[in-house]
């Protein structure tokens, strides 16, 4: 495939959910990076703001009293009426917004908005603090001034939000002033006076804008940069230590993908001759892995690399749960349902397997349960972007696919025996972490527990695994634990031999009830209707998107 056009950024933090680069709004220009770090400062600001507070009532209530100071004219003890009502007010509001923003989970902008509208709310405050009995004089510079120059720093917000809000913490203080008039306070009648009074404000409103600007002039060079061939990069989906899922859109077919970036130094590429050798070895394992027909492979639309060396993969974009997720959040499933889901699974590797192609990290976060269409509980298997592909260009059914025995691969809790040791990988790889996919969907436990990765090879090499019904609360049938044990055996040649031989054992289990299209669509509905949002779970796993491989 050709290399991008234009060099790739370096990956970027996730834009709010639903939201494209692309957007005619200029909210949506601003950096992703620059938007999560907003984000946190919005945090950071109100409890500054709080702490601002509580000095000021230390000061004025203890130090001042202390120090025999008594304050007359503009400088009000905030421990008389009205001024303590308003200091009250000040830290009472900053305690309680820390305590929404940190409780409940919001949307990127609608975060950054709370924190504007605080902004406000706290200016309207030292406003009305500050012109209790309101003091003029040439050069006056009120304190609304540093909060109008301070406010884009802190939270960055596009020019036109920023000139808004600026605006509205101006005019705080000439509304401070005529309410302290209607309470009685002497105000000069010279409108010029009163006007040259409040210029500093306006003024600083104007200087504001220059942080918007220069934001979003590097906002549109970023976006720019965010092009990956005829895709454009939006939210983070997932990162993991091989590389990062980005969600992202066709240019032109407005068509939603999964876009994995993987750098070179991620795979301890110690040298350029050394990238470019795994650039070119990714370009022919992406070649075998697009030949993939299988409805239960998750499609790969496309493939590149960018003018940095960042290799990347456009995949169909998936709406649903990995298997991890769903056993962690719905707890482990039946056992009809586990034969369904393992059945498709091996439909995947079988045909993977016959063209030469050895998945080698089988495990429940790179299988997929999603809705397809009008299919529900459709399982797709990821992450074929990064398999081992055997020398021969075509590779019959049966044939031993032997792998680099020099590299070891694979997650340790999924991982065959000969794997761990380092020894040569064929495909019957792919069917002992099969079988410990199957333990998980049953159990809702790892075949083997251990404090390091080490120590779990180890077991995996030497151990003998628990039967799964003696972890399981729900009767599993004797026939399905023997087909999983047989999976888990330390010899490949005592495991069934292909993904085919595996499925048919499987759809040969004895059950009560099998696991059916209505049963599968009275579940979704349920536990995830059609109409629900695309959401994701704090920092785990990402529901209805795609996942990316740990």
């Amino acid at each position: 495939m050709a290399k991008s056009k234009k060099p790739m950024a370096a990956p970027m933090l996730g834009t709010p959910a639903g939201m494209s680069t692309t957007s005619r709004s200029r909210w949506h220009t601003l950096p992703p990076e620059l938007l999560n770090q907003a984000c946190k400062r919005v945090r950071i600001m109100i409890a500054s703001v709080g702490a601002l507070w509580l000095v000021a009532f230390i000061m004025d209530i203890f130090i001042a009293r202390v120090l025999r100071h008594h304050h007359t004219g503009e400088m009000i003890m905030m421990d008389r009426f009205p001024a303590n009502v308003i200091g009250w007010t000040g830290l009472g509001s900053a305690v309680v917004v820390l305590l929404l923003v940190r409780r409940f989970t919001f949307r990127p902008h609608t975060l950054i908005n709370i924190g504007v509208v605080y902004q406000i709310f706290t200016a309207a405050l030292v406003a009305l603090l500050t012109n209790i009995q309101p003091h003029f004089s040439e050069g006056r510079i009120s304190w609304l001034c540093m909060i109008i120059l301070i406010q884009p720093a802190v939270v960055p917000t596009p020019p036109i939000k920023t000139l808004v809000a600026s605006l509205i913490i101006a005019t705080m203080d000439p509304i401070a002033v005529w309410i302290a008039s209607m309470r009685g306070a002497p105000i000069p009648n010279d409108a010029f006076y009163l006007t040259w009074s409040f210029l500093p404000n306006y003024i600083c409103v104007g200087l504001a804008m220059l942080p918007s600007a220069v934001i979003m002039g590097l906002s549109r060079q970023v976006n720019e940069a965010r092009e990956l061939g005829s895709y454009l990069l939006g939210e983070l989906i997932g990162k993991g230590g091989m590389g990062e899922v980005y969600h992202a859109r066709h240019r032109m077919l407005a068509r939603p993908a999964a876009i994995k970036l993987i750098r070179p130094e991620s795979l301890g590429a110690a040298d350029m001759n050394t990238a470019q050798g795994m650039i070119q070895r990714f370009r022919r394992e992406a070649q075998a892995a697009a030949s993939l027909k299988s409805p239960h492979t998750i499609v790969l639309y496309d493939f590149g690399v960018t003018d940095d060396g960042t290799f990347y993969y456009v995949m169909e974009l998936l709406d649903g749960f990995d298997l991890e997720t769903l056993v962690k959040r719905f707890g482990p499933v039946s056992p009809e349902r586990a034969i369904h889901l393992l059945s498709h699974t091996c439909q995947s590797l079988g045909e993977a397997h016959t063209r030469g192609l050895i998945h080698r990290d089988v495990k429940p976060s790179n299988i997929f349960a999603c809705r397809l269409g009008l299919q529900v509980d459709y399982a797709k298997v990821l992450d074929f972007g990064l398999v081992k592909v055997a020398r021969d260009a075509e590779v019959g059914a049966g044939t031993v696919l032997m792998t680099n025995p020099d590299v070891t691969t694979g997650t340790p809790a999924f991982m065959a025996p000969e794997m761990a040791l380092g020894d040569a990988v064929d495909h019957r790889a792919d069917i002992y972490a099969l079988g410990c996919v199957g333990y998980w969907l049953l159990t809702g436990r790892l075949v083997f527990e251990a404090e390091t990765p080490v120590k779990m090879m180890l077991h995996h090499i030497q151990s003998t695994p628990k039967r799964p019904s003696e972890l399981s609360e729900v009767p599993i049938p004797a026939e399905l634990e023997q087909v999983l044990l047989r999976c888990l055996a330390k010899k490949p040649e005592d495991r069934p031999q292909t993904a085919t031989e595996l499925q048919r054992l499987l759809m040969a289990v004895p059950v009560a009830e099998r696991w059916t299209a209505d049963k599968a669509c009275s579940w979704w509905s349920v536990h995830s209707p059609a109409s629900a949002p695309i959401t994701k779970l704090h920092e785990e796993t990402p529901i209805a998107t795609m996942h990316v491989a740990k």
